[in-house]
């Protein structure tokens, strides 16, 4: 009995406790009754992509757990993948993070054929973050994916066919899925480290595809024996030209600034450089209604977790440290935000085409890195904040400046070190040296991620006798550091009085070569060296005033070859050369023009414009007063494999390029006899956009005749220019062949076509029915492939009576090939003169 009492007061208690408790839960808001638990169970998958596959060919792994995370910057760890394979073993892969999805990717390659079965396991883990309820801290329980079976077989399964690089003249925009055009279609922002522009097909030919007037330009003729004003010296037209995307942008000489004062309506071109269809004119206005001149181009790449893809801009930049940067729609021209106070230093391109710029103190030991991208939209938790660049734009406050303190990258200490800062390599060394005739010291200080700041190298060499003895580099402009390459890890160093390079390693700082054998001694009065120096492919090119390219292996010093810019006719009256500079280089060729810096007038005529191969000096191409360049302009320059320059002989801008072909056939009586021979005819002609300009269509009626490579300088010359016909002309190669009757395809021949574009051919049909025939001129380094197609029906041939024999003729004189060919150039040209004359006449 009295155990049973103590049960009866526990039991009690015990109530009256339930009770207490029931009445504090009751009592308590209903938001707290609803919070979950502090543990959650988890759903972890498995994909993957492609499946079945073929033995040796990666899968692509889709691997988590189906609850996403709430920031961006949070991520599941651990996560494993366990494989077990046909013959029975297992492997695991990982551990792998996912991203906020809650999921990630994995690379998966299995190396023999049968069945594979795959599961993912995630392994338990807390995540504190703010949840919709509030802010709560979640025990994540592990789980494993439902095993999946990847199917392994002998063959591979195929993934999405390759696109070939274009086979016919192309246009802009490239559909984003040709991602194979990539190497042919590259843009051009500004001058490129040490002239080497990749992403062009170089151009082998001097053909041209179109010409757009600058200004009046050209002779001026009557009793006014001189050229027309050309920008050179000091104007600058043809300033800091652009290619983005296909569209060329280009100062309009008319509304240019002269001197220092700018003009209110300065305008800038924007001309589709394939078509050279004008797209706009229009002045860059700044946020003070103040036009601007264009500096330079660019292509930004926004790569964060909600948005993927370029922007282009044209910028231009007011001021030098603290500077200004407008920036302006490169489609439109219209302004779409400005940042201020940019600090000085030269604006380097990222990865992404972002602009940063390394600020240095070497006085009080300090650098810094800014980055474009971080000004527009402020930083969280040290990364870019999610979404779309122009979303950013478009929602912030109006006018759209931004600040460039929000661009700091980072703020470091450096080693306090003589001379000057030379060159930066983007996250990678900062170059700096101190130079005098008796002491050179080179030293580097380390930009790479996590390493800022460290000292590289700091290394002392002592010149040679004569540096101080003549002094050299001390007197005038022309020598000193020239050029730094990243890529071989060399910088350049020129003597000018003595016209000799050395080379130092950027890698140690040492002294590598030199002195390199001398250059004419003209080059000692290149004003601007810097601009003469060119470096790729291990190779360090040279070409100032004496008119000599010089290439020199840049690791040795040792001259490999050199090409002299000769001047038949002595036009220069200085040297037997043309003054030349490298212009570009591009896809193993080195482009080459004459400039001066202050010409006399009339100008001395045949300027040639080159191209050589860039490893064996080898000449492609040379046109002589085609393309003559500015020296206080822009060079040449090259985007989407088609050159665009202006000349100064006639203030002209020329697109030179592998241009479009157009190819004709017929048969006159298209139904003939068994037996009988037929005349297969037609033209091959050049339908470049230049040739529809209304000089062109009254001087070619019939159009521009396709011409063999060999001729192409002498006969563009003729086309646009309007020099003498060349007296000697080929046209391109044409192929004849046919489907006859009983389906078989063979060639009937081969010919040339002539100056006029016509070609022809004789051909018998041996049995009777419907021919196919086709013509097809299969392209050359001026003109992409064309052709055509035409039919012809042959009957049986009729029952005759007799024979018939010809009656005997007179033999014809024998006429040379060569007197041939000239008889038809010369009718070419009579055909387009009278053809001009008689036009004029109708007017």
């Amino acid at each position: 009995m009295k155990k049973l009492k103590n049960k009866s007061k526990i039991s009690i208690i015990t109530l009256i406790l339930v009770l207490i408790l029931s009445a504090i839960i009751v009592s308590l808001p209903l938001a707290t009754a609803q919070v979950p638990p502090s543990e959650k169970k988890t759903f972890a998958y498995l994909g993957a992509i492609p499946n079945p596959v073929g033995v040796g060919q990666d899968v692509l792994l889709h691997i988590g757990i189906t609850d996403p995370l709430m920031v961006t910057t949070h991520k599941w760890v651990g996560l494993t993948v366990i494989i077990e394979k046909p013959d029975g073993t297992s492997e695991t892969l990982g551990p792998f993070n996912t991203d906020a999805t809650g999921g990630t990717g994995g690379i998966f390659t299995p190396n023999e054929v049968g069945t594979y079965y795959l599961h993912t396991h995630f392994p338990s883990q807390w995540y504190n973050t703010t949840f919709r309820n509030g802010y709560q801290e979640i025990y994540f329980l592990e789980s494993d994916s439902a095993e999946l079976e990847l199917v392994v077989q002998a063959d591979r399964t195929p993934f999405y066919p390759y696109h070939s690089l274009p086979s016919q003249y192309w246009t802009r925009p490239i559909d984003a899925q040709l991602r194979e055009w990539g190497p042919v279609a590259g843009s051009w922002l500004t001058p490129p480290t040490n002239l080497y522009a990749p992403y062009n097909d170089g151009p082998e030919s001097a053909h041209i595809l179109w010409t757009k007037q600058l200004e009046m330009g050209g002779w001026v003729g009557g009793d006014m024996a001189h050229s027309m004003e050309n920008g050179d010296a000091y104007e600058g037209k043809w300033l800091n030209p652009v290619i983005i995307n296909g569209i060329l942008y280009y100062p309009n000489i008319n509304t240019q600034n002269r001197g220092s004062v700018p003009i209110e309506n300065l305008e800038t071109v924007a001309v589709d450089l394939h078509t050279g269809e004008q797209l706009w004119s229009k002045p860059l206005l700044d946020l003070n209604n103040v036009s601007q001149p264009l500096s330079f181009g660019q292509t930004f790449f926004w790569d964060s977790f909600n948005n993927h893809g370029v922007y282009t801009y044209l910028v231009t930049q007011v001021g030098r440290g603290p500077s200004t940067l407008n920036f302006y729609d490169a489609y439109t021209g219209d302004w779409s935000f400005t940042i201020n106070d940019v600090p000085s230093g030269t604006i380097l391109f990222g990865p992404k085409g972002e602009l940063y710029i390394y600020t240095v103190d070497l006085n009080n030991g300090f650098m810094t890195l800014w980055n474009s991208s971080r000004t527009v939209q402020p930083q969280s938790t040290g990364t870019t904040v999610d979404g779309s660049w122009g979303r950013y734009l478009d929602t912030a406050d109006y006018p759209r400046i931004f600040p460039a303190s929000r661009g700091i990258e980072w703020n470091i200490t450096i080693p306090e070190m003589p001379g000057s800062v030379n060159t930066v390599f983007f996250e990678d060394r900062l170059i700096g040296s101190s130079v005098s005739n008796t002491e050179f010291e080179l030293w580097a200080i380390s930009l790479e991620p996590g390493k800022e700041g460290t000292l590289l190298f700091d290394e002392k060499w002592t010149p040679p006798a004569y540096w101080a003895e003549g002094r050299v580099n001390e007197f005038g402009f022309g020598g000193g550091w020239m050029l730094f390459s990243q890529e071989d890890m060399v910088g350049t160093y020129f003597i000018k009085e003595t016209t000799e390079h050395y080379g130092f390693s950027l890698q140690t700082g040492k002294y590598l070569w030199g002195p390199s054998e001398p250059q004419y001694y003209l080059d000692s009065l290149e004003d601007t060296p810097v601009q003469s120096r060119a470096i790729a492919y291990g190779n360090l090119y040279s070409l100032s005033v004496g008119g000599i390219l010089y290439c020199y292996d840049i690791q040795t010093g040792e001259l490999l070859w050199k090409y002299e810019v000769t001047d038949p006719y002595q036009e220069i009256l200085w040297a037997n050369n043309w003054w030349g500079k490298p212009l570009f280089i591009t896809d193993g060729k080195i482009y080459i023009g004459h400039y001066e810096h202050s010409s006399i007038d009339p100008r001395p005529r045949g300027a040639p414009f080159t191209c050589l191969d860039a490893n064996t000096g080898e000449v492609i191409f040379r046109v002589d007063g085609m393309f003559r360049q500015t020296r206080w302009g822009g060079r040449a320059i090259i985007g989407d494999s088609i050159i665009a320059t202006m000349d100064t002989y006639d203030q002209r801008v020329y697109a030179i390029g592998k241009g479009p072909s157009s190819t004709t056939v017929s048969i006159q009586d298209d139904i003939v006899s068994l037996g009988s021979n037929v005349m297969i005819k037609g033209m091959v002609t050049d339908v470049s956009p230049g040739t529809n300009d209304a000089d062109l269509t009254m001087r070619f009626p019939n159009g521009v005749p396709a011409i063999a490579d060999e001729y192409m300088g002498d006969w563009m010359l003729y086309v646009y220019k309007q020099f003498e016909c060349p007296m000697m002309l080929n046209g391109v190669t044409v192929k004849l062949e046919t489907l006859d009757p009983n389906g078989n395809f063979y060639e009937i021949g081969t010919v040339t076509s002539d100056a006029t574009g016509m070609y022809k051919i004789m051909w018998e049909p041996p049995v009777p029915g419907e021919y196919t025939i086709i013509a097809t001129f299969e392209g050359s380094n001026s003109y992409y492939s064309s052709y055509a197609e035409t039919a012809i029906g042959v009957e049986e041939a009729p029952a005759t009576g007799g024979s018939f024999e010809p009656e005997p003729t007179t033999e014809a004189p024998l006429v040379t090939t060569e007197i041939a060919i000239i008889a038809v150039v010369a009718i070419a040209c009579i055909i387009g003169a009278v053809a001009f004359l008689v036009i004029k006449k109708r007017k």
